[in-house]
């Protein structure tokens, strides 16, 4: 049994969650299901970041506490796991006590390569990071955010990222720490090639109104809320604690380390992460998946303009596996895309309810009306099982292309639409012949129960109960629709 450990970012909580996040959290709960079906080991992991400024000056404007505000809103993250179905093994918040002792044993561990000095510089709060002059926009703003970076002044601790640019470097074009996809893979080789700078790695305590981890021996100091966040990884894990079992076994042993995460904070799991690692003489994650983002109508997620999707929302109108289907078919694994009303019912109706929903009433209506819904067992054609075999071998060669994976499972809702309306096994007087049309199509919808189970839990689990199938005899029950029209 091999381990996968299988993260996504964790969540500012200074608002509530969009579709972005819910996404990025369905993917990795798709690799999650995955690797189980596999028979591995597996561990998932997300949670809410609430060491950061943008948190104390929201709980300003709200006239609360920060402590109230982060204890509110981290609810609204933490219920992500039951709105999307996640198979979440662990929530970690960044104000727990098992965090705070970790990341302070993390920083002493770099110790040899953190420093302290005067630095003048433009910080983004909502990047949470300084940013040279040439990175900003033409008009001077953060590129990704759009808002122009405060000046600040202080003496701050720096960690020595120039002493592991090298080994950073060696390690990402060997894919012994594996971008996908590749692209993002180049951009961040010429972005270690243009000269890494070293980093700052905590802020003054009046800056950060008092809120934070206390750097060790200097609580004059927070730790940055990068170096705090990043490490959340292992401290989920028992990092830092009295019992480093979890750790040891997902983190230092020889399994698969995967981090999710956005394409906007790619660069801090592909170089500032690794490098605190490689200081601390821990292992390294394995492989970073980098997702695009979503647009709603074409354009970006705003509060100011009023576009910002709730996956609750969604959810309550659709259902959990609808909103799932739609993140993982329409919006591209590696890539950005787009969300619209209209384009999730289009989706819905053609792929879902007229789709595989329609597929298997029909099918199991036809074979009850034919009697043959007890004890049914019959071999699928050669065909059938060579049609149903180069899916299969697609969907483990290219698993990780979501989108493309679902689109190569519904080839089979086409191929056995199509094989329907050729046969039209409702009219075949030849019994033995009809039995045999049924069994091709019980067969192909087994398979695609089986292969929709990661992506489609809920689905997938209501196929398996119609199919009602054990050691290759179908006694069908006729249940509810799997997604009625809208």
């Amino acid at each position: 049994m091999k381990k996968v450990f299988i993260t996504t970012a964790i969540d500012y909580v200074n608002g509530s969650p969009h579709i972005g996040h819910a996404m990025e959290k369905i993917q990795a709960d798709v690799l999650a299901r995955y690797h189980r079906s596999l028979g591995d080991d597996v561990y998932f992991l997300y949670g809410t970041d609430e060491n950061s400024l943008k948190n104390v000056q929201t709980a300003e404007k709200e006239g609360i506490l920060v402590k109230d505000l982060v204890d509110k809103n981290f609810q609204k993250f933490y219920a992500m796991k039951e709105a999307l179905n996640l198979s979440l093994d662990d929530f970690i918040r960044t104000t727990e006590e098992r965090h705070i002792v970790g990341v302070q044993k993390l920083w002493e561990a770099c110790s040899q390569d953190i420093y302290k000095k005067k630095y003048k510089g433009l910080y983004c709060v909502g990047c949470e990071e300084f940013y040279k002059e040439e990175e900003l926009t033409e008009d001077g703003l953060c590129p990704e955010h759009r808002v122009k970076p405060e000046l600040i002044e202080e003496e701050n601790y720096f960690f020595k990222l120039t002493n592991y640019a090298d080994k950073i470097k060696k390690i990402i074009e060997t894919d012994e720490l594996k971008i996908i996809p590749q692209s993002r893979k180049n951009e961040y080789l010429s972005f270690i090639n243009s000269g890494l700078q070293d980093f700052c790695i905590s802020r003054s305590a009046e800056r950060a109104k008092g809120w934070g981890i206390d750097v060790p021996g200097d609580k004059t100091q927070k730790v940055w809320v990068w170096f705090d966040a990043l490490v959340n990884y292992i401290t989920a894990l028992g990092y830092g604690s009295a019992n480093e079992i979890k750790f040891n076994e997902f983190w230092q042993g020889d399994g698969a380390r995967l981090h999710v995460v956005g394409k906007g904070i790619t660069r801090f799991h592909v170089i500032y992460w690794p490098a605190m690692l490689l200081s601390a003489k821990l292992n390294l994650p394995k492989v970073v998946f980098s997702h695009g983002y979503i647009t709603v109508d074409g354009q970006k997620m705003s509060k100011s303009i009023g576009n910002v999707i709730s996956p609750f929302d969604l959810v309550e109108k659709y259902g959990t596996d609808a909103v799932r289907y739609f993140l993982l078919r329409e919006i591209p694994a590696m890539g950005d895309g787009d969300f619209s009303y209209e384009k999730m019912e289009k989706r819905y109706n053609s792929d879902l309810a007229s789709g595989l929903g329609n597929l298997f009433a029909r099918t199991l209506a036809m074979i009850e009306k034919a009697g043959l819904n007890k004890d049914f067992a019959i071999e699928p054609n050669e065909y059938t099982k060579k049609e149903v075999a180069d899916v299969r071998l697609s969907y483990a060669d290219n698993f990780i292309n979501l989108n493309e994976t679902l689109a190569e499972i519904w080839k089979l809702v086409a191929s056995c639409d199509k094989y329907i309306d050729q046969e039209k096994p409702w009219s075949i007087t030849d019994e033995q012949k009809q039995k045999q049309i049924f069994s091709n199509l019980l067969y192909v919808l087994k398979n695609i129960a089986e292969m929709i189970n990661p992506f489609l839990p809920q689905t997938a689990e209501k196929m398996f109960l119609g199919l009602n199938e054990k050691q290759g005899v179908f006694n069908i029950i006729k249940g509810e629709s799997l997604f009625p029209r809208i």
